[in-house]
């Protein structure tokens, strides 16, 4: 039993709607675009990168790197040294088969960015691969699922004005989603006026939460913190710049609302500090820039500082919602999962059974490995 074949499939999908709303006409940055206030680089189209994984005894396993920008860098590293460095190895043995990949770049300092995003996509392939070798779902083979569904909340509300955004979060009320997070970052005062029309217009019980993409200074984020402490925000996210752990510190002592931070981080080395130094509240690893492996080793850590797990999950199709899915069932110290509706309907689309999401749960999927598979003619024929 070995592994016959590994292929990186770079895909750009186009919809009628970018990723969070509509797109700026005069930010152009090459192919991509900027999207003030936020810093970084979006596209128009909905990009990743999709792994099919061969075994000798015929097992297609898939997987998927978080690649939202440039998803042909992850594939060149895919091809060029994960793949020949994997193929014809046992494929059993996902936990081990991550530190061989590691260690390929590592001493020349390739421990995080589009490294780890692509072996976090070959990670992913492997537990499917396992899944399905062992006929197991990876939630039992990742340690046994604490839960028959996984409680997810709506992300995002995209939408350009504060009555917009109340109409659509009570719509989505209506449908039984008690959990809404904001894409923040427009100004404290802004911030604030738009929190509290939502906690104003939501049921009682219902979660708020916060995303700000790193817009603030530490003093901003403090002095909104503060503002919001009455509202009773599940978590602030992304607060400042992600290179300031200090500052994050700083700030989780200074407010009462948890502090969540994640989605650029990859590993146990990166999250460490952030625990030690008590600078966050809540992990949100994206399953596809950390795999199902590393995640496991992220949460473990997390559970000893008293941290839950709120998995980061955006752009990722169909494998990364899945996995993600089987990695939340199986984590004693989730929080909430992340949903955002437009994406998982484009990754239900290239799917042969689409995934579910009701009353605001996630239904896990059935069927060994990751419980999905991809329709690659439906991928072919909607990849731009």
């Amino acid at each position: 039993m070995s592994i016959e074949s590994i292929d990186a499939i770079p895909v750009r999908l186009r919809r009628d709607e970018a990723y969070l709303g509509a797109t700026p006409s005069h930010t152009k940055v090459g192919n991509y675009y900027l999207r003030p206030p936020y810093r970084c680089l979006y596209s128009e189209t909905y990009e990743t990168v999709f792994v099919r994984l061969r075994t000798s005894e015929g097992i297609s396993a898939w997987g998927e790197a978080l690649a939202p920008v440039a998803p042909e860098v992850v594939c060149n590293i895919i091809e060029q040294l994960l793949a020949p460095a994997l193929i014809g190895r046992e494929p059993l043995g996902a936990g081990r088969l991550w530190h061989l990949m590691y260690d390929l770049m590592r001493d020349r300092g390739y421990y995080g960015g589009h490294m780890l995003d692509a072996i976090s996509a070959v990670d992913i392939a492997l537990w499917d691969a396992a899944g399905k070798l062992l006929n197991q779902p990876v939630r039992t083979l990742i340690g046994g699922a604490f839960r028959e569904d996984v409680p997810c909340y709506v992300s995002g509300l995209p939408r350009p004005t504060d009555d917009e955004r109340v109409d659509l979060a009570l719509d989505w009320q209506g449908k039984g989603f008690h959990a809404f997070k904001l894409a923040a970052g427009y100004g404290v005062r802004a911030d604030e006026t738009t929190t509290r029309r939502l906690r104003e217009a939501l049921e009682g019980g219902t979660t708020l939460l916060l995303d700000a993409h790193w817009a603030y200074t530490v003093e901003e984020a403090l002095q909104l913190g503060r503002r919001l402490e009455d509202l009773e925000v599940g978590f602030f996210e992304a607060p400042i710049n992600p290179e300031d752990i200090a500052g994050h510190a700083r700030l989780r002592d200074g407010i009462t609302i948890p502090v969540a931070v994640g989605e650029t981080e990859r590993t146990r080395y990166q999250f460490r500090p952030w625990l030690e130094q008590r600078a966050i509240s809540v992990l949100q690893p994206d399953i596809g820039r950390a795999g199902i492996s590393e995640s496991m080793v992220i949460a473990q850590m997390a559970e000893a500082f008293n941290a839950r797990m709120a998995p980061h999950l955006s752009v990722g199709l169909g494998p990364c919602n899945a996995a993600s899915i089987q990695l939340a069932a199986a984590l004693p110290n989730l929080y909430l999962l992340e949903y955002q509706p437009p994406v998982v309907e484009l990754a239900s689309s290239l799917l042969q059974e689409p995934l579910v999401v009701e009353a605001g749960r996630f239904m896990i999927p059935e069927g060994p490995g990751l419980g999905v598979e991809l329709d690659l003619a439906k991928v072919r024929a909607a990849n731009c």
